[in-house]
């Protein structure tokens, strides 16, 4: 090898020592910058002459494990999904409140049984009478506040949901632009080594909202898809767009018809054109965007039915009478049945007729439900949360004779009943005579009572606004739906608490008579009701049956131990991230004392490539100096 080339090898060499002490400085630069990946020059031999080789440098290298970059952003959703789950139910832990705390729905409860028992001791005591409806009153009131701390959350979620469509659609808009900027730059130098820091920090800061996977091509180009197949970025982002809709309340619900649903929902709007619903199609499945979805549409829904679904319970418990009805007369042999008298019967009440087919031996429960919306027709058979009815809706707003010609329609030739209006309001329902078909076994009618003095203990204690609660269906849902957010004390006792025992105005009830307030605590204390499995406690074919108690106690627990396995999972997940994060940082990150000691080597290495230029140097002078 001449001078010349070794002069040539050892600039090389000076050459890729400078650029790796500048990386060096740049990677102790920033040691504490967030996101940054440690460097290193690329360096390869290149061939001088017939001997020897110099130095070629040939870009920047980021030092990163792409396998545990991908895990750490799997992770980085998970992680986020949880902490956000376990943030709401904690919350929604402090809107229950523990049991043995004042102004919770127990506690309220638990005091609206004392009045009552105080009451029941004490018929003619204006105070216990006064008394028994301040407690009503407050349990309305928690009942009102638990409602808004439920929806107060819903409506927290969607703002989160507005916010974090922002920073995703900003995080999409720059991954697209520095991926574009590679595209133009076509090289391995610091400024592009830069670029892709920072994309991996958008990439990071997106994981964390939507789960992502990712795919690079030779370019340093990445696309971005949701781990359900829906790409969000390429050379150009897709824009996600939600409407919010402000105010949520318990009518306020997600629903996959967009003529029915009345929420926010996430359109992805691709940039080559079209677009379509995230929400409906389930496509963000983890992150921050998913739990929140997950929260305003079924967890904090559920939380809703539960108060609601207690609110009902309490107020039919104690409104609702239910008579059986009296024999058909003997005019109507061979044929046999039972007339009812329908007179009050409102909108979701219900008449209850029990047969036996003779054919085959089985006994129907045939519940027939008012409806005065034909909208909501047919009823599903969870109607009366009793697995073993039969439901039928019928619409009564046509009067009597229509609702006769409906019930014979649906029920003459496949259960050989006959339904007919003798007079007024009663409904008569008989067999048809034939020994062989069919019997009726047993009829009855369900009613709300709406007077405080009909004669009958049944206490409309509860109100709906200020109306009846029926349990009535219309085309704008179930009147249970947000109910103990509207639940109030009936006027009537508050203006005159002597109603809470006096039923009947003729004969008059006697003022130490305790049948109502009897009546009353008996149905709080120890009914048993079904409750509906919207609330997420029990099924259609099982559903929970206890009482008020039992039900006010299971979903308070319930969702107690969801807020402690929601904080156990996030804190795992927890302790999952900051693994892989101390991984990647060991990794990929800046070490100090690992720098400080490549300093010294290239120092040494500076050093003999100056002295080989030296040498050279001299060499040069020497042979210039001989001739």
């Amino acid at each position: 090898m001449g001078l010349s080339q070794a002069l040539s090898a050892a600039m090389s060499g000076l050459r890729a020592t400078q650029a790796s002490i500048s990386l060096v400085g740049s990677n102790v630069a920033n040691a504490e910058t967030p996101g940054y990946i440690k460097k290193s020059v690329i360096q390869v031999a290149g061939s001088t002459g017939d001997y020897g080789s110099s130095v070629l440098l040939n870009g920047v290298d980021r030092q990163i494990d792409e396998y545990l970059l991908t895990q750490l952003r799997t992770e980085t959703s998970g992680a986020a999904y949880a902490d956000i789950r376990s943030t709401y139910l904690a919350n929604l832990q402090n809107v229950y409140g523990n049991p043995d705390e004042a102004g919770t729905i127990e506690s309220a409860f638990n005091k609206l049984l004392t009045a009552f028992q105080g009451l029941s001791t004490s018929p003619d005591s204006q105070s216990a009478r006064i008394g028994a409806v301040s407690a009503a009153q407050t349990m309305a009131q928690t009942l009102n506040a638990t409602t808004q701390g439920i929806q107060s959350l819903r409506a927290n979620a969607e703002l989160g949901i507005n916010d974090s469509i922002l920073t995703a659609n900003n995080a999409m808009d720059r991954i697209a632009a520095i991926n574009n900027q590679l595209q133009s730059s076509g090289q391995a130098d610091a400024a592009t080594a830069a670029l892709l820091d920072q994309r991996d920090q958008y990439l990071t800061q997106l994981s964390g909202l939507v789960d992502i996977r990712t795919f690079t091509n030779r370019l340093n180009q990445v696309t971005v898809f949701t781990n359900s197949g829906v790409q969000l970025v390429g050379t150009e982002a897709s824009k996600l767009i939600f409407n919010p809709q402000g105010t949520m309340t318990p009518n306020t619900l997600y629903n996959v018809d967009p003529a029915k649903n009345n929420i926010g929902t996430i359109t992805i709007s691709f940039p080559q054109g079209g677009s379509y619903d995230l929400v409906s199609t389930n496509s963000i499945r983890s992150g921050k965007i998913a739990a929140l979805l997950e929260l305003r549409d079924n967890t904090l829904v559920k939380a809703q039915a539960q108060v609601d679904q207690f609110a009902a319970a309490m107020s039919s418990a104690l409104s609702d009478r239910t008579a059986a009805a009296v024999a058909a007369p003997p005019s109507v042999l061979p044929q046999a049945g039972y007339d009812l008298d329908l007179a009050g019967l409102q909108s979701g009440n219900i008449i209850h007729v029990s047969y036996r087919d003779n054919t085959t031996g089985l006994t129907h429960n045939l519940s027939i439900v008012r409806v005065d919306d034909p909208s909501v027709l047919p009823l599903s058979n969870v109607a009366t949360l009793d697995p073993n009815d039969e439901v039928l809706g019928i619409n009564f707003a046509g009067g009597m004779a229509s609702v006769v010609a409906q019930l014979n329609a649906a029920l003459g030739a496949s259960a050989d009943l006959q339904f007919s209006n003798p007079s007024g309001s009663t409904l008569r329902v008989l067999d048809d005579g034939a020994p062989n078909q069919s019997d009726v076994l047993a009829a009855s009618v369900t009613k709300t009572m709406s007077s405080l003095t009909s004669g009958n203990v049944q206490l409309p204690l509860f109100t709906d606004n200020g109306g009846l609660y029926t349990g009535a269906l219309t085309a704008n849902g179930s009147q249970q739906t947000g109910l103990a957010g509207r639940i109030s004390v009936n006027v009537g006792l508050i203006g005159d608490p002597s109603r809470m025992i006096v039923f009947s105005t003729s004969p008059l009830t006697g003022a130490g008579d305790s049948a109502r307030s009897d009546f009353v605590l008996n149905q709080l204390q120890s009914g048993n009701y079904r409750y509906s499995p919207q609330t997420g406690i029990g099924t259609a074919s099982a559903p929970f049956t206890g009482t008020l108690t039992n039900f006010a106690k299971q979903f308070i627990s319930q969702q107690g131990e969801a807020a402690s396995i929601a904080k156990q999972l996030a804190d795992g997940q927890g302790v999952v991230l900051n693994t892989l994060q101390n991984k990647v940082s060991e990794a990929s990150g800046v070490n100090i004392d690992d720098e400080m000691a490549h300093l010294l080597a290239l120092q040494n290495a500076y050093s003999a490539n100056a002295r080989v230029m030296s040498s050279i140097k001299q060499m040069f002078d020497t042979l210039i100096q001989s001739i």
